[in-house]
């Protein structure tokens, strides 16, 4: 008896139901996966871009405040120098005066040539007419050159550094040394600006090392001592490089890395993010995006399948289509127009709208996932990326434009009094606030934290200043806390009659707002070399 065997066929609507499920489940892990890839190297760059900044901007705030610190206790001397018929008494004085008006010193000593300190302030600490022998100050005085010291342990077991200014009769002879001790762990001006906002919820913080290794600042005070030299951006630090880099902190956790080198004090500033952060960024990201794509690409499966089944006929164009949208190929415009003919039969019309609808879904996410990455969250405004992009094509137009830089006063005690809640909404009202006043071809960007960043397009600098003054008036006069004034200091550049440089005229501009903070806040400060 002969047997008879038939191979079992598969159906072409099975088949083809097959490929438009394998298809559209291709194309979601093809989105996702080349959507996690490219936010995870735009988050790394950024992250790394914005903390060398920031320990940019920290390292210039430090440089600048040791060449003030330097100027005052020079001029001091030479006003010592030009009155040497001063007496003790009028020296301490003048001594005192320095100290309380500036903030800059814990405490100031006139030492003679023959180590006695003559003068002390503040008084009542026991050092007048004491005589120096040796240690640090002995060397100093010695040196008889203006000098800034090593971070040392004086006698009262607190880390800090010296810095010095001869002074000179107008014979020539030496008449000893105007020393200024800044305690690295006291009250004082170098310890106001590096306690402003030292870290902040995303794990971000910033350190700062001496010329020896030795760490001088730390949001956690206790580590402050410690030897990090054998750490790699420290040695690169002693040896007077900036820059950034993947690097893993003194527990062995993975850091996004920015080093910042301080000139006039050998210093070096240190602004980390732990790569851990921008790991769940980008998974709390790819939830979303999977939270908004999966029902419309589910429903488009089975809406898919069910027409697929109902098919009698090939379709070889579509299936092509397909297939290159699933393998992440390029889609040219002769072959979207299939999509939208209309075909005499029912089924493979509805299979050509689903299809259609699919890559529309994809479309529109790509664009909003673009729109975000260049987005501010928290308060719709451009960020950082969006702003270097303006400035690198005015620039190139040679186009005249004005920079203002503007800094929340005193934000960090806002988010300390009242929560980072009330915080975060203060940023959006002041964002509404700069749209407000602003004008229509002005764009406004969040820089970072509590700061903001205008330009003005054909906009000199006094002309930008009036707009400036505007926006303070309307900031002060703003209700965003009740029974609470919020204020801006504002930093103001012009290109490109100040600098040709996009990079200076930033610089320019954040140096206008560092005056601004220095007189008092609340201000308005045009860039002035």
């Amino acid at each position: 008896m002969r047997k008879t065997f038939t191979t079992r066929k598969v159906s072409l609507a099975t088949l083809l139901s097959l490929l438009v499920s394998v298809s559209v489940i291709s194309t979601l892990l093809i989105l996702t996966i080349s959507t996690y890839h490219s936010n995870k190297e735009s988050l790394t760059s950024t992250y790394l871009a914005l903390n060398f900044s920031k320990a940019k901007k920290m390292s210039h705030s430090v440089d600048s405040l040791f060449i003030s610190m330097r100027t005052h206790l020079k001029s001091t001397a030479e006003f010592l120098e030009d009155h040497e018929e001063m007496t003790d008494p009028e020296i301490q004085e003048q001594l005192e005066l320095l100290r309380v008006s500036s903030g800059y010193f814990n405490s100031l000593s006139w030492v003679d040539e023959t180590g006695v300190i003559r003068v002390n302030s503040p008084g009542g600490i026991g050092l007048q007419g004491t005589k120096i022998t040796s240690g640090v100050t002995k060397d100093v005085l010695d040196a008889r050159v203006p000098m800034l010291t090593k971070p040392y342990v004086g006698p009262s077991n607190q880390l800090l550094v010296l810095m010095s200014q001869p002074i000179y009769s107008n014979n020539g002879t030496y008449r000893g040394m105007i020393g200024g001790t800044i305690y690295l762990q006291k009250e004082n001006a170098l310890n106001q600006i590096l306690d402003n906002e030292a870290s902040d919820t995303s794990g971000s913080h910033y350190y700062v090392v001496g010329p020896n290794g030795i760490l001088l600042f730390h949001p956690q005070s206790q580590r402050i001592g410690e030897n990090f030299y054998e750490h790699s951006l420290v040695r690169k630090i002693a040896e007077g490089k900036s820059g950034t880099e993947i690097a893993e902190n003194a527990i062995g956790v993975s850091m996004l890395s920015a080093y910042s080198y301080v000139p006039e004090a050998g210093w070096g500033i240190v602004q980390q993010t732990p790569y851990s952060f921008v790991e769940n960024l980008l998974l709390t990201e790819l939830r979303q995006l999977l939270m908004k794509v999966l029902v419309p690409f589910l429903f488009l499966l089975l809406l898919s399948i069910l027409i697929a089944r109902k098919l009698a006929a090939p379709f070889n164009r579509l299936g092509t289509l397909v297939n290159r949208l699933a393998e992440g190929k390029p889609i040219f415009q002769s072959e979207k127009e299939v999509l939208t003919e209309a075909h005499w039969n029912r089924e493979a019309d509805l299979l050509t709208k689903s299809v259609g609808l699919a890559f529309e879904t994809i479309e529109k996410n790509n664009l909003q996932l673009t729109q975000s990455a260049q987005t501010d969250s928290l308060t719709g405004l451009l960020n950082r990326r969006n702003l270097d992009e303006v400035l690198s094509i005015w620039s190139a137009e040679s186009r005249l434009f004005s920079l203002l830089v503007l800094d929340i006063d005193h934000f960090k005690s806002v988010n300390d009094t009242y929560g980072h809640q009330v915080g975060d909404k203060v940023l959006k009202m002041m964002a509404e606030t700069l749209c407000t006043v602003v004008r229509k071809n002005d764009v406004c960007f969040r820089y970072g934290g509590e700061e903001f960043v205008i330009l003005l397009p054909h906009t000199d600098s006094q002309s930008a200043y009036n707009v400036a003054e505007k926006i303070r008036g309307k900031v002060e006069k703003t209700n965003y806390i009740p029974n609470k004034t919020i204020t801006v200091s504002i930093g103001i550049s012009e290109y490109p009659a100040q600098t040709n440089s996009v990079t200076e005229i930033f610089g320019f501009a954040d140096s206008a707002l560092f005056t601004s903070k220095v007189a008092g806040r609340n201000r308005i400060t045009i860039y002035s070399s």
